[in-house]
């Protein structure tokens, strides 16, 4: 395979919203079972790519609820006023 016949890659997603939007349009279209071979392939690729990028998104929010928890969850004590 020469340079020149190489495609370019897709762009990445500008969001997660765009990401999974993208992702259930490439499942419906493969459902319809109307792609060629070829289409089917790239389409597949695609969507992996997508879940993956969609992996790592969800991921790094997770992160991100774990950090801000554990600087926010403090241990709750009551109050001699509160027990009444």
């Amino acid at each position: 395979m020469t340079k020149s016949s190489k495609q370019a890659a897709p762009p990445q997603p500008e969001s997660f919203e765009a990401a999974s939007a993208e992702l259930e349009k490439i499942v419906t279209a493969m459902e319809a079972g109307q792609m060629s071979l070829e289409a089917s392939l790239a389409a597949y690729q695609r969507g992996a790519e997508l879940l993956q990028y969609c992996q790592n998104k969800l991921q790094g929010a997770q992160q991100q609820v774990r950090v801000l928890e554990a600087g926010m969850l403090k241990n709750f004590t009551r109050s001699d006023s509160d027990e009444r």
